[in-house]
């Protein structure tokens, strides 16, 4: 017997197939309208008497570091006559706006974001290399040559250095002496005592008033890049000849610190991917806290001071570093962005940027100036920092990484709320294994 439709399913048939054709439509005027919006962001690809405007994407936080690159910007403006450049903060999520502009080939003139994904828009096509560009240039000897490494990528360099920083241990010394530390702690050992001694529980309803630290609770990019330090202090290693190795006894070990401290009860954690907040730590509910100088910490008034990442098998930390990629565009566009490129590396620029946002500076000038010499007299803490930048490591820059940190956050997240590191490394190693050698042939 054949399908009959009565009137009321006819009519119920119709709305559904005229629904899905509106939504289709709807789908495409809004991608539509998206990519018109993003192509209106990249910067009036038109030239105006002569001029090039530029759009730069940047998603600087705090807002008060955003508005020392704004004024940057705006003096760079200022001394040309042929290229304007317009800064544009994007906010979350980040990535899937800047993918959406690159497919749909509105890109931003430059894009400032991690190196970590340096291997995804290689592969996108999305990028220019600049070896060759900065070859030729001379301030290329004044850049600190430890960090082209973390921007490397198939013998090209991708990227060019924003800022740079570690991660060190912030803590409370009135804190420290009211519990009798006089020692700051050099060893895991040590800082898992000194946390157990700065926990205080004062009514004995075992809900400490007062914790020793903070870890952070998610998966997300800020508990893999603070837990690395201690990776790399236990000697292990996350990719081993460019494919995941997350097993290795380096990183069981660093995982396993990190819950024993948890375990101790001398370690809270923080709202789930909220790590970097230091409203405990300026509250006084924690004394440690793992962090680095662009926190808001050191424009607070609350007493502070900093120690380095205490060691295992060696001292390590890791480095924060901030870049800029040359995205596709056209010869004259990108010609006009390398202008701006090459202003961020300069001596003037560096100077100003990091006094003003608590970054160390890329160009060695920079450090070394009359200025920042100055500056670091009235910030000493900032030392701690310059001086681990020759034990700084650095995250893997390799396609992929995305995945490869997304499966290391969760199981650093499933070991915080209990599972053993040895299982949740393993069921993250395994994931990866299924599916790597398809994320590198991409």
């Amino acid at each position: 017997m054949k399908n009959i439709l009565f009137p009321s399913q006819r009519s119920h048939y119709s709305r559904r197939v005229i629904g899905s054709v509106w939504q289709m439509l709807l789908l495409g005027i809004v991608l539509s309208s998206y990519l018109i919006s993003l192509s209106g962001c990249q910067g009036l690809a038109q030239k105006d008497n002569g001029v090039i405007h530029l759009s730069l994407w940047q998603s600087i936080n705090p807002p008060a570091n955003r508005d020392v690159f704004e004024k940057l910007v705006k003096k760079f403006n200022q001394t040309q006559t042929d290229v304007q450049v317009e800064s544009i903060f994007i906010g979350q999520p980040q990535l899937p706006k800047i993918l959406t502009a690159v497919v749909g080939n509105a890109p931003p003139d430059i894009l400032s974001f991690d190196p970590q994904l340096t291997g995804q828009f290689m592969e996108l096509g999305a990028i220019r290399p600049l070896e060759e560009w900065l070859d030729k240039l001379p301030l290329k000897s004044e850049i600190s040559p430890n960090l082209w490494e973390e921007l490397k990528l198939d013998g090209h360099l991708w990227s060019v250095p924003l800022y740079t920083s570690n991660i060190g241990i912030f803590y409370r010394p009135k804190l420290f002496q009211a519990a009798g530390i006089t020692q700051i702690p050099k060893t895991w050992e040590e800082l898992r005592e000194v946390a157990k001694k700065l926990t205080i529980d004062r009514n004995g309803d075992n809900r400490p008033e007062q914790y020793g630290m903070l870890l952070p609770l998610g998966k997300e990019e800020w508990t893999v890049f603070t837990w690395f330090p201690f990776l790399l202090s236990a000697g292990g290693e996350i990719v081993t000849n460019n494919r995941p190795n997350l097993t290795n006894a380096g990183a069981i070990a660093a995982l396993q610190f990190w819950q024993d401290i948890l375990k101790d009860g001398s370690a809270t954690l923080s709202s789930p991917e909220r790590g970097y907040e230091e409203d405990a730590f300026i509250a006084g509910r924690v004394a440690m806290q793992i962090t680095g100088p662009w926190t808001y910490i050191m424009k607070s008034n609350v007493d502070f001071k900093v120690f380095p990442i205490p060691a295992s098998v060696k001292p390590a930390t890791v480095t924060g570093t901030g870049n800029m990629y040359l995205m596709k565009t056209t010869p004259p566009r990108e010609q006009a962005a390398l202008k701006f490129l090459e202003y961020v590396l300069s001596e003037k620029f560096q100077t100003e940027w990091s006094i003003g946002t608590g970054f160390l500076p890329v160009n060695i000038k920079s450090a070394q100036s009359q200025a920042y010499q100055e500056f670091l007299q009235q910030k000493p803490v900032l030392k701690v920092f310059i001086d681990q930048m020759p034990v700084s490591g650095s995250r893997p820059i390799i396609p992929g990484s995305s995945r490869l940190s997304d499966n290391l956050g969760r199981a650093i997240e499933a070991t915080m709320l209990g599972a053993s590191p040895e299982t949740a490394l393993q069921q993250a190693q395994a994931n990866l294994e299924l599916i790597w050698d398809s994320l590198q042939s991409k």
